[in-house]
């Protein structure tokens, strides 16, 4: 049985329905909501090693942010329904990997995750980090699309 549910969220609408779907089901075993969302770092460009980017720390500031507001969220909405939640926010280039790794880490039975439905050329060029996790988890994987 499922009860403790590992589930990233990045803010967007079809994170809702992964969200949703992992209270639902911790509310019926009497589980836990494991709520993460990735920050993107500044994106670093080798080319411009000597150059001074004035806007990393605010762009990082503001990712660091936004994902705090998405565990937030969840977190209140488990709180409404008494239902035992925690948060995690890191910093990645590789959001898949640390989904992985919280996962391992929190000792989680099953992760809820979103698929934004990205194909062909798109999917191939910007990568699907949902296929990533599926191809990398040691649990079961339920995905929302």
């Amino acid at each position: 049985m499922f009860r403790s549910i590992l589930v990233p969220t990045d803010g967007s609408e079809r994170s809702e329905r992964a969200i949703d779907s992992a209270l639902d089901l911790a509310a019926q075993v009497q589980g836990k909501v494991v709520v993460l969302s990735v920050a993107q770092p500044y994106p670093y460009s080798p080319l411009a090693e000597g150059s001074i980017v004035r806007h990393a720390t605010e762009f990082e500031d503001r990712s660091l942010s936004l994902a705090q507001q998405h565990v937030a969220k969840v977190k209140e909405q488990a709180q409404q329904r008494r239902i035992a939640c925690e948060t995690i926010v890191v910093q990645s280039f590789n959001p898949s990997e640390e989904i992985v790794k919280a996962a391992q880490q929190r000792a989680c039975d099953v992760i809820f995750m979103a698929s934004h439905g990205r194909r062909g050329v798109r999917s191939t060029l910007m990568g699907s980090e949902t296929q990533k996790v599926l191809s990398q988890s040691t649990i079961p994987v339920t995905v929302f699309r």
